[in-house]
Order: structure tokens, then sequence, then C-alpha cells
């Protein structure tokens, strides 16, 4: 269910966002599911960091690309 890096590079910033907020509380509830010890399916919250951590690498990129437009 991981998202692919070319997939995300066709949304827009405000999609990418949305998506991140969407990932962020999806993290909090598998933390809190890892420590009620409710937690289905452990490989889940690798897959969610992993996945938060490339949106957040592909809008560094955005915002490097759109500061070297403006010099």
């Amino acid at each position: 269910m991981s998202i692919k890096i070319e997939d995300m590079r066709t949304k827009t910033d405000d999609q990418l966002e949305t998506e991140l907020g969407e990932l962020k509380r999806e993290a909090f509830n598998l933390r809190f599911q890892s420590a009620t010890n409710q937690l289905e399916k452990p490989s889940r919250i690798r897959e969610v960091r992993r996945t938060i951590a490339k949106i957040k690498t592909l809008q560094n990129e955005r915002a490097k690309a759109a500061v070297a437009e403006k010099a």
C-alpha cells in the first residue's frame, strides 16, 4: 500500500499537505495501538513513516526549486 514517489510528484502541494496530515494522524493512531498492544500490522508503522518522509522530501525539493527560480 506504500505510495510511489512518481505518483506523489503528480500531486499538487495542497494534495500533498492533506495526505501528510492524514498520515500523521494514522501514525499517531498506530503508536497508540502499539502502546496498548492492539496493533495488528506492525509493519504499517514503518510504511507510514517512510511515506511521510517521501512527502517531506518532495516538499523540500519543491521549496528549493521555487527559491532557485526567484534568484
